[in-house]
């Protein structure tokens, strides 16, 4: 049969409150009748998708299943329901005359939202629909706040909306809701786990190891970029919320591991917008020996690889766009790419040039810029959006790179790249610096910008340039934005969509 649902959620807060009284009303009723509506256990056989799925294995067979109630159809002595768990939906019947009186009254007090557990037999219905005669029906969560159920009707194995949950502010500050209403959404964080699992099992197979490092740090740095302060009362003194992992992780390449990784929370204090969140989730990797070339291709490998364990293929779909993430992506030079969009060639122009193109362009800059972060605020507003195809934007401005290492043959430049996907930046990788004396300059020139008014510039960190005067071999590293990966692999627009629990402002709670 086609489902039918109850579409009653509230609209003011005087609804709410009656629906709410409504439900502690019929607690209390429960209650009395000694049922206990917060059992401690329930002993399920099967999941709904595993009965739909080999139908012909469980036909007449009794099996016990729970989940929530999301959709009733009472007709007297005998109702339909549909009841969801985590991998579907599937149909019960309750009847009065096999369940008996009190559990028919206890389903009779059930409202959508409710969590149950049945046991019975599973059947086809005249209309071909998988069932579950229900033997014995039990309530294991009295729900005391009504959830949104949409307008919905199940055809086949389609499940087609009409008014789906849509709310983008109730979704993300109430993600469980999101979550009980909205199946699809708990496919994306599934994807998002095996997306991990999938780099886990690149790197493994590799052999790298996965590491931890501090996420509270006495000196924060490996990123340009404000960090959230804390202080520790025993040590009396301030602490920071990591905004990179960089720096730890080549001190773990100077003590002698070859091939080092860490899936990282990290924290900056700075503005929220659709591709930025300020906790989010990077994944790091250093590895000796080797240069950005050999970290080109691990990239297209891994990205591919990502694709070929969610779809089968190296091409998907984000946002309207066919992207075929097939090697080898092409590698264009930074200045090459600005040239061609802008019709201005960068490279070499000093500090008041560079503020008398941006002008030109119409690109609002601030006096604090030096040279690097003007480059940088041009590619993003003009090129950064033309990357739709997998491309590797290669060889940066040292200015604008302050821990990577020159370039072998173009002076002026340093070995770096940046994946660009969908029109935005993927990750960011180095042929590392390894030179303390050239490392120290370069920290020094940070500390004139921080002295110009630029916050992000990163501070001098004595201990990682002593751990570079121990010597650390020739070593790449590249750094993934795993939140930026769940939406190019998922096709979601924002980053709130791919966070459990995305920072919001404070709410006003209303009891």
């Amino acid at each position: 049969m086609a489902e039918e649902t109850q579409n009653s959620f509230p609209q003011t807060d005087e609804e709410l409150n009656n629906v709410m009284q409504a439900r502690r009303e019929k607690l209390r009723r429960l209650q009395d009748m000694g049922v206990n509506p917060y059992p401690h256990v329930f002993h399920r056989t099967h999941k709904a998708a595993e009965i739909k799925a080999h139908f012909e294995a469980f036909e007449n067979k009794e099996v016990a299943i729970a989940g929530r109630l999301m959709a009733i159809r009472r007709m007297g002595k005998a109702s339909f329901a549909h009841v969801e768990d985590s991998s579907g939906r599937i149909q019960i019947y309750v009847r009065l005359d096999e369940v008996g009186e009190q559990s028919y009254e206890i389903f009779k007090l059930s409202d959508i939202g409710d969590i149950v557990g049945v046991v019975g037999r599973v059947v086809k219905t005249r209309t071909g629909e998988i069932t579950i005669q229900v033997l014995q029906y039990t309530l294991l969560a009295k729900t005391l706040r009504p959830i949104p159920v949409v307008k919905e009707k199940i055809e086949g194995d389609k499940r087609i909306v009409y008014d789906a949950f849509s709310d983008k502010e109730m979704r993300y500050r109430q993600r469980y809701l999101d979550l009980i209403v909205n199946p699809h959404v708990r496919d994306v964080f599934i994807k998002r786990t095996r997306i991990i699992n999938s780099m886990r099992e690149f790197l493994n197979q590799r052999g790298f190891l996965e590491v931890e490092t501090p996420i509270l740090q006495p000196l924060y740095g490996g990123a340009t970029a404000r960090p959230f302060t804390t202080h520790h009362n025993t040590l009396d003194m301030t602490l920071y919320l990591r905004i990179a992992n960089e720096l730890y992780l080549k001190r773990l390449i100077v003590g002698g591991f070859d091939a080092v990784y860490e899936f990282a929370k990290d924290f900056r204090n700075e503005g929220m917008d659709r591709f930025h969140n300020p906790e989010f989730t990077m994944m790091e990797l250093y590895v000796a020996y080797e240069d950005y070339y050999y970290m080109m291709d691990l990239v297209e490998q891994m990205f591919c690889k990502i694709a070929e364990d969610l779809y089968g293929g190296y091409e998907i779909t984000y946002q309207g766009h066919k992207i075929d993430l097939t090697p080898p992506w092409p590698r264009v030079p930074l200045f090459e790419a600005i040239e061609k969009e802008t019709g201005f060639d960068l490279f070499g122009k000093n500090l008041d040039e560079l503020r008398q193109i941006a002008d030109k362009l119409r690109i609002e800059w601030d006096e604090s810029w030096g040279e690097g972060k003007l480059i940088d605020e041009i590619f993003s507003e003009k090129v950064e959006p033309t990357l739709i195809q997998p491309t590797f934007i290669i060889d940066y401005p040292i200015s604008l790179s302050p821990l990577a290492k020159k370039h072998r043959d173009k002076p002026g430049l340093v070995e770096r790249f940046e994946p660009f996907i969908a029109g935005r930046e993927m990750g960011n990788a180095f042929t590392e610096l390894n030179d303390p004396i050239d490392q120290r300059q370069r920290f020094l020139a940070q500390l004139e910008l921080r002295a110009r008014g630029d916050d992000e510039a990163q501070p001098l960190d004595e201990d990682f340039l002593r751990a570079l005067e121990y010597g650390m071999p020739p070593t790449t590293g590249l750094g993934v934005g795993i939140d930026r990966l769940v939406m190019l692999f998922t096709d979601q627009p924002s980053i709130r969509d791919v966070i459990f629990f995305p920072q919001m402002r404070p709410e006003q709670y209303k009891m």
